[in-house]
Formats: structure tokens, C-alpha cells, sequence
């Protein structure tokens, strides 16, 4: 089965939001379960040994998954993100891929991961139909990597796993990197250096308040600003343009030509107005907003019989009523209790 695939299938019931924004994204996240414990997305103090993460019987199956990626693409969504948790984890996801790959109207199939499991995994999902993939790795010294991810393991497990990417032959390889000032941000530069002149993207995150447990605090936030400062005192860097409209990652290119870096600043350049993202949690559950606190059930619908039709009607409610604009509105809100968290809607 050929990756490079696209259908044309026009969309037959395209919806927008309530502030005109088109769905056009779905990440799906296909377990809560992760093999690290990054402090800003999984402590370990929360999610510990014994911590009830989600059976199998209470995951969305395979084709309930398709179900809901079928009735997305007929409303215009033409890309579908693979998050976890760590996607990974969950059994036969090439199977899945080749499910997703099949869909009228999907043109885009990506997987975010950490990497570790993708000298595994990689060709088989390249080969399955995913068109690019995007590795977390925070940092590459390695006590600061086994304090951010929580476990006893060393930044070159990722970097294997970026090999095996590259050597699959993806599209597109992206590396992302969440900075914390005190934490890693001295990891800035030498992360950038690592990638320069590789054809991989390397990416910077703004430390968001995804969820409630991550310890989130507006002080220790590197603006992307500084980020690109930091960068061009030794690699210059030229803005360019998005590759199209509503990108989330501001681009630069260095100015002598060793490719592209992106910088995702959610906190102080909010991109809430080109939002097009719907997110399936493990269990179901549909979220409007990355810093959601409202959850739309879907498995009853299931339970109850539901067809296509009938699940594509529901998710057309739920996003023609979106007015999530949470970036924005930060100030408001950023002691409000009980958002979803990162590792159960994949970032």
C-alpha cells in the first residue's frame, strides 16, 4: 500500500465553529499509557506504579476509531494525528494505519511519539501509510533527560529512534522539545546544532498548562522570542512563511542554508483563531480544545448501535457550538481546575 495515496472525495457536510473555524485536523489518541514520566506531561508523583490507567475493553476498538475518522473526514478534516500517550504501546497500530490510510478524504496521516519503540516500529508504519512523524526529545544531556522524562534512560534511545525514522523514509521527520527556564534551556542551542543541515525539523515548545498536575507556571516559560534570539547569536535565522494557513509553528530558516526550525509559542503568541483541531481520547471521549475541560462522550453511541451517520451528526453538533479560545483568554483562567490532561489528549 502506497503512502503517497490522496483522495479527492469532496467533503459532504463541511462544518465551522462558532468564531468560523473550519474542522480540519483529528488526533486521535490511541492509549493513556506511556513507557516515560516527563515532568510536564506524566509526573511520576501522580502517575505512579499504581496509578488506574484505562483497560482495554474500556478503548475505543479499531473500527470505532475509523468510524469516527470517517465521519471527520466527510466534514472536511483531511489530516489525522496518532498521539498517545505513546502510540506505540498499543498493539498492531499498523493495522490501525492501514484502516485510517483506506478513508476517503484523508490526505494526511502523522504519529507523534517518543521515539524510543521506532527502530521497531518505523517501517512497518511508513509502510502502513504514515506520511510523517514527530519525536519528542527534550534534551540531549543526559542528566537533564532522565530528570525530564522521568526514567533511567539516555537521549541517545531517541536519537536511534530518529535514525530509524529517517531510514524509513517518512516525509517528514519533526523533533519537538518543550523548554522550562532553570530546566533545559540551556538545551536551546546545542538541541538546534544537533539537527542543523539534517533535513529534520527541529521544533521549540513554549512550557504550556496543559492539565493541572504539571507544576505549570508562567515564570518558567521561554518565550519563542527569546528561544529565536538565543538561536541566532549563533546561527542566524530568517523568518518564512507557514506551509499553510493556520500552521501552529512559527518557521525560520538559517540564513546560511542549513535548513529550518519552528518555534510553538501557545502561551505568548496565542494561535487560537486558526484552531481547526478535534481531539479522540482512548476512551472516547471528544475534546474541542487542547486545554479542555469539557469532554463529549462517544462511546454510549457506540454502545447504543450508532452508525456513521448518527456519529457524524453528534461530532457536527459538537463543533458547530465550538467557542474554545483558551490561549487567548489565558489570564482568566489559568487557576481553573480540572483540564484534561496532556497524556490522555496527546498534546
Amino acid at each position: 500500500m502506497g503512502f503517497d495515496h490522496t483522495h479527492s472525495t469532496p467533503a459532504t457536510c463541511a462544518v465551522s465553529d462558532k468564531l468560523g473555524r473550519p474542522l480540519h485536523d483529528l488526533r486521535i489518541s490511541v492509549t493513556d499509557r506511556c513507557n516515560l514520566r516527563c515532568t510536564y506531561c506524566m509526573p511520576e508523583e501522580h502517575f505512579g506504579d499504581k496509578y488506574p490507567f484505562l483497560q482495554r475493553r474500556d478503548l475505543l476498538s479499531f473500527e470505532e476509531i475509523v468510524t469516527v475518522a470517517r465521519a471527520v473526514a466527510s466534514m472536511g478534516g483531511v489530516k489525522l494525528r496518532l498521539t498517545g500517550g505513546e502510540p506505540l504501546l498499543r498493539k498492531n497500530l499498523s493495522v490501525l494505519v492501514a484502516m485510517l490510510h483506506d478513508i476517503p478524504g484523508i490526505d494526511d496521516i502523522a504519529l507523534t511519539t517518543n521515539g524510543i519503540l521506532l527502530p521497531q516500529f518505523a517501517q512497518e508504519l511508513r509502510d502502513a501509510g504514515v506520511r510523517r512523524v514527530t519525536i519528542s526529545l527534550d534534551s540531549l544531556n543526559e542528566a537533564t533527560f532522565a530528570k525530564i522524562s522521568g526514567r533511567p534512560i539516555k537521549p541517545t534511545s531517541v536519537l536511534e529512534g530518529i535514525d530509524a525514522a529517517r531510514a524509513a523514509g517518512f516525509g517528514a521527520v519533526k523533533v519537538n522539545a518543550v523548554i522550562q527556564k532553570g530546566v533545559n534551556d540551556e538545551d536551546i542551542v546545542p538541541l538546534a546544532a544537533q539537527f542543523r543541515g539534517t533535513g529534520v525539523v527541529m521544533r521549540f515548545i513554549e512550557f504550556m498548562d496543559v492539565g493541572t498536575l504539571n507544576g505549570w507556571n508562567r515564570k518558567n516559560v521561554v518565550t519563542g522570542a527569546e528561544m529565536v534570539a538565543r538561536i541566532s547569536e549563533r546561527y542566524p535565522l530568517e523568518p518564512i512563511a507557514p506551509n499553510y494557513h493556520g500552521e501552529v509553528a512559527t518557521r525560520y530558516r538559517y540564513t546560511d542554508g542549513q535548513g529550518e526550525v519552528g518555534f510553538i509559542q501557545s502561551v505568548s503568541q496565542p494561535f487560537c483563531g486558526n484552531c481547526s483541531r478535534l481531539r479522540l481520547a482512548p476512551n472516547g471521549e471528544l475534546y474541542t480544545c487542547l486545554f479542555g475541560n469539557q469532554s463529549h462522550p462517544l462511546k454510549p453511541l457506540f454502545e447504543d448501535g450508532a452508525d456513521e451517520d448518527a456519529v457524524r451528526d453528534h461530532i457536527h453538533s459538537i463543533w458547530s457550538g465550538r467557542k474554545d479560545r483558551y490561549s487567548e483568554i489565558r489570564t482568566e483562567h489559568s487557576a481553573s481546575a480540572n483540564r484534561v490532561e496532556m497524556y490522555h489528549i496527546g498534546g
